[in-house]
């Protein structure tokens, strides 16, 4: 059997809360999706998806069948009290609930409180950070901004995401201040440091504990999946959860 590869946040969360973002290693997949590819809906084998999240399942130690979402790069949230298929965050306080985002260059977020009591998993793409998710993922978990740790998982990094004028325009009409996001490179086009575009707005929102963000998916084929890069990509999922008193996940 594969062993599937992963990376486990380095962040001061309870000892209650587990979390972990894949890579492309590991999996069942063949061809653009090899090989741990996560997403049902990329054109990859039905079968080998299935096979996949069943690695992650019984490699993982997960509680329950992750919440998967059905991401459209917006800002609704799927919450206990509301709960969406069709969203691009989700919030759990319940123990055993797995929450998941899929990513491949789009920046996916975990946030928890430090009572170790809330967790949520953001889908953070260009268009839904401009558009507010990481503001209202903060609103649905209900906690003091101060009592929250934040974590970056792998997405492209500021020296491959290219954009043009209007995606820079989108965050500095709201806030002047983000432009220190985005360098000029050539024409009417920037590179955009989206790590550095969500510090800020976690900041902004009076989160200071936010660590991760040192990944470029872009930049290493071998480990991660890149719709940018590749066109046809698999997708990686990050996930946290609420662990039950009695569980053994993996350290």
């Amino acid at each position: 059997m594969a062993t599937i590869d992963v990376i486990q946040p380095d962040w001061e969360a309870p000892a209650a809360i587990k979390a972990f973002s894949t890579t492309r290693g590991g999996g069942a997949s063949r061809g653009p999706w090899s090989s741990l590819n996560l997403a049902a809906r990329v054109g990859d084998d039905p079968n080998a998806v299935v096979r996949n999240r069943a690695l992650l399942t019984q490699q993982l130690g997960l509680p329950d069948v992750p919440q998967w979402l059905d991401q459209v790069h917006g800002i609704e949230v799927r919450c206990p009290q509301v709960p969406l298929a069709r969203a691009d965050a989700c919030v759990e306080n319940r123990p055993g609930r797995v929450c998941a985002v899929l990513t491949a260059d789009c920046l996916p977020v975990l946030l928890c409180n430090r009572a170790g009591t809330r967790v949520a998993a953001a889908h953070a793409g260009w268009r839904g950070l401009a558009a507010g998710v990481l503001e209202s993922t903060v609103a649905a978990l209900g906690e003091p901004p101060a009592e929250l740790l934040a974590w970056l998982g792998p997405a492209i990094g500021p020296r491959a995401f290219e954009v043009g004028a209007e995606v820079r325009q989108a965050f500095v009409a709201e806030d002047p201040a983000s432009a220190h996001c985005f360098s000029a490179c050539g024409g009417d086009h920037w590179l955009a440091d989206l790590y550095g575009l969500a510090r800020r707005r976690l900041d902004r929102l009076g989160i200071s504990a936010i660590s991760g963000g040192a990944w470029c998916t872009f930049g290493d084929a071998e480990r991660f999946f890149s719709h940018r890069r590749d066109g046809l990509s698999g997708r990686m999922a990050t996930l946290i959860w609420l662990q039950h008193e009695t569980d053994e996940s993996p350290q």
